[in-house]
């Protein structure tokens, strides 16, 4: 980047660190964050839902027809394809289930919550997503290795197959551009496959078609690259989801915002002596040690200590909070065990 890239780059961060300050104001002041209302955010949730099923529902059509089209073409691209469809209506099940795990907590059973329930239910959609991927490069070499590859379809077979791919592709495209629209991380993954369909559906109709025209080993070599694909975009789906089981650390500017809001909680915090935040599925859990006076009356620090995590708790991002009060920040770090 030039010089100016490197400015305009500073300005900007500075532009949203003033934002994050300005939010943890309002947060303090007003006692929520503002953002939507709750009619609003129960019509996201009917919304997200109705993406969903939607979604769901698409997936058995378009299977079904790419039966079809698999049967009258014989073609291993677009059986891949069709494989492909097949385990979207599991994967779907896999994310509908997680979905509505994390909608019926039970406190007892699980007290912590159940937000590592989602990265989970992606991480097992991703997993499927490159077996599939594996059995499609070990049949398509098979098929390349043990036969002459002959691949002939009829004008009427042609016409089939050709119609029921660009009608299937045609749908994935729309439903792809309407779950973007969403920031639910599972309605995404929806998203990311139907994307994912629309350049397996475009691939295997074009290695289906010049099979037919120029050479019958263009079909497993097709399926090859739709494998290749596959692994390909699913492993890296797998990567950002480790992250948010494995407790990975919040960006600094995030612990920037949680600091300030710390510290203009009340005016006799003295000092911040610890600012963790770490991903707890698709949230993050928060652990802030401040110190206040050793004479304050401990009525008093508890409320301190609760109305901060109480306030803490409010922000969208955070699961659960945990507040440590101390009277000086002097001594080793807490769980000095754990940074080893």
């Amino acid at each position: 980047m030039s010089p100016e890239d490197y400015i305009a780059e500073y300005y900007q961060q500075q532009v949203e660190m003033l934002e994050g300050f300005n939010e943890m104001d309002a947060l303090a002041d007003r006692g929520y964050v503002p953002g939507m209302s709750k009619e609003e955010r129960e019509k996201l949730a009917k919304s997200e839902t109705f993406a969903i099923r939607l979604s769901n529902v698409a997936n058995l059509v378009l299977f079904a027809a790419k039966v079809y089209a698999s049967i009258r073409s014989g073609s291993l691209a677009i059986i891949a394809s069709t494989l492909d469809s097949l385990l979207d209506l599991l994967s779907g099940f896999i994310l509908w289930f997680t979905a509505f795990s994390m909608q019926t907590p039970n406190p007892y059973q699980y007290p912590i919550g159940k937000k590592r329930m989602q990265p989970l239910g992606i991480l097992v959609f991703a997993s499927v997503m490159a077996t599939l991927g594996l059995q499609i490069i070990l049949e398509s070499i098979r098929t390349l290795l043990l036969s002459d590859s002959v691949f002939n379809l009829t004008e009427e077979q042609e016409r089939w197959v050709m119609g029921i791919m660009l009608s299937v592709t045609l749908v994935k495209l729309l439903l792809m551009l309407y779950c973007r629209a969403f920031t639910n991380e599972i309605i995404k993954a929806y998203a990311q496959d139907h994307f994912f369909d629309v350049v397996t559906n475009a691939i295997g109709l074009v290695a289906a078609l010049l099979a037919n025209y120029i050479a019958g080993w263009i079909d497993p070599l097709g399926a090859i690259i739709l494998a290749l694909y596959t692994i390909r975009t699913w492993s890296m789906t797998v990567l950002e989801n480790v992250n948010s089981l494995v407790g990975r650390s919040a960006a600094p500017e995030y612990l920037q915002k949680l600091t300030y809001l710390c510290w203009n909680h009340h005016k006799a915090i003295k000092h911040i002596d610890t600012v963790r935040a770490y991903t707890f599925g698709s949230h993050y859990f928060v652990e802030v040690d401040i110190v206040l006076p050793g004479d304050m009356p401990l009525e008093e620090a508890h409320d301190i200590g609760e109305s901060l995590q109480e306030k803490l708790e409010l922000l969208p991002e955070i699961e659960r909070a945990f507040v440590h009060l101390d009277y000086e920040y002097k001594h080793k770090p807490e769980h000095a065990q754990a940074q080893f």
